[in-house]
């Protein structure tokens, strides 16, 4: 072989012999740029960003043109006078200002609101995660299960030919492994079923973002941290109790854009009559009649309204009853953060309780009491009821240790959710 053909080879196997296991961060990471949900979110900081641009415009001038003639038909000359004006209107009390702020506050809502649903996303993907892991290890444990039973079926059938075993001991066992047929399909199934649960967090399809990908299910245990300080991050990092803050300063300077919207604004007018002079002439009648010169004449006016409304002040209430149930909310969320945190901490600490009573005792047990029932059921000692039995046991032991441990990598999610945290498994 070449060199070339050797290198070539290489090549060729490499992406097969390097490629990695699916990682949970990777997958977050792709989920978050990728989700349809998300990028619809996204465009509402688009959208309250246009608001400041809007909250800045001033109130535009008005442009009028007015004519006037003498009316008298008897005057040959009638000379029309032109009134061009321009108003505006003057904006007092801070009104601007007070419209940049509440914008520029329903900017930052709008981004602390993306957030929150971004936080709810990573709880969505962790769960179909951890779910995918755990479907696919239990039907893994069932194929094992099942190639036992394959095994045992056909070493009956070698048993039976030589005397050692009856025909209603083969035939149990055939029974056992068709009816367990059935459950690895159904656990195939799920495992199927689990993986394209993927996909709508991504936003497209798993296969083409991730094609043959195998997920990465090692999860990393948590350390455990005192509450107090895990109930501090919350506080401040969040997402809830952020959207509560955001949405009491939004409210905040709502009201005070309706108190500076309650200020009167004068319009200053700035016109100017012009007037086309004539000629002396004479009348209808022929009389003489005398001309006119050209006439300009420029005027300022100001209207101020008289604000006989400004005396019901129901907008104002209205306002500061919303500023004050903000007020009540943020409290709310702040006390239901405190408590989803210390719940949160006691579930894993149990979740990770179970989990490690079923990987340091019943795992390691069952797999001796199966492991020595075959080796007894082989040397005729014990029964084949009671190998399956014990088979059962320890197929039940194994699949209540991967949900142990799929609720404690949940728990573990939901911990790091509480506290406002990025989760990783």
């Amino acid at each position: 072989m070449t060199r070339f053909n050797v290198l070539l080879a290489a090549w060729l196997i490499a992406p097969c012999a390097i490629a990695a296991p699916l990682s949970f961060e990777t997958y977050l990471s792709a989920v978050e740029s990728n989700s349809l949900e998300l990028q619809a979110q996204r465009e509402n900081i688009g959208s309250a960003k246009a608001g400041i641009g809007i909250a800045g415009l001033r109130p535009d001038p008005e442009f009028t043109l007015g004519a006037t003639r003498e009316t008298v038909r008897s005057i040959e000359h009638r000379p029309v006078t032109w009134n061009p004006a321009i108003s505006m209107a003057i904006e007092t009390g801070g009104k601007r200002a007070a419209r940049l702020k509440a914008a520029q506050s329903s900017v930052a809502l709008a981004e602390e609101t993306v957030a929150g649903f971004r936080s709810e996303l990573y709880g969505t993907a962790a769960a179909a995660f951890t779910q995918a892991c755990r479907t696919r290890e239990v039907a893994a444990r069932k194929q094992q299960t099942m190639a036992a039973l394959s095994t045992l079926v056909e070493a009956n059938t070698v048993r039976r030919k030589a005397g050692d075993v009856s025909g209603i001991e083969l035939l149990q066992s055939r029974v056992e492994r068709d009816q367990f047929q059935a459950d690895l399909a159904q656990a195939r199934s799920e495992a199927n079923s689990a993986m394209l649960a993927l996909s709508p967090p991504l936003g497209r399809q798993f296969d083409a973002l991730f094609p043959d990908a195998q997920l990465a299910c090692d999860f990393a245990a948590q350390a455990d941290r005192d509450d107090s300080v895990l109930v501090a991050q919350a506080l401040g990092a969040r997402s809830d109790v952020r959207i509560a803050r955001a949405t009491l300063d939004n409210l905040r300077d709502g009201a005070a854009l309706v108190r500076a919207n309650r200020a009167v604004d004068p319009t200053v007018t700035l016109g100017l009559a012009a007037a086309r002079g004539y000629h002396d002439g004479i009348d209808g009648s022929g009389n003489p009649v005398d001309g006119s010169p050209r006439s300009r004449a420029l005027t300022l006016s100001l209207a101020i309204p008289i604000p006989l409304s400004r005396r019901d002040k129901g907008d104002v209430v209205q306002a500061e009853a919303g500023v004050t149930q903000a007020m009540l909310a943020l409290r709310q969320a702040e006390l239901q953060a405190e408590t989803q945190v210390r719940t949160a901490q006691r579930q894993l600490r149990a979740a990770q309780d179970r989990l490690a009573r079923y990987r340091d005792g019943v795992l390691v047990d069952a797999q001796k009491v199966v492991d020595g029932m075959r080796l007894s059921y082989v040397k005729g000692n014990a029964s084949l009821l009671e190998w399956l039995a014990a088979q059962r046991s320890a197929d039940d032991a194994y699949q209540g240790y991967l949900q142990a441990r799929a609720d404690a990598a949940i728990a573990s999610t939901q911990l790091q959710l509480a506290i406002g945290q990025r989760p990783s498994l």
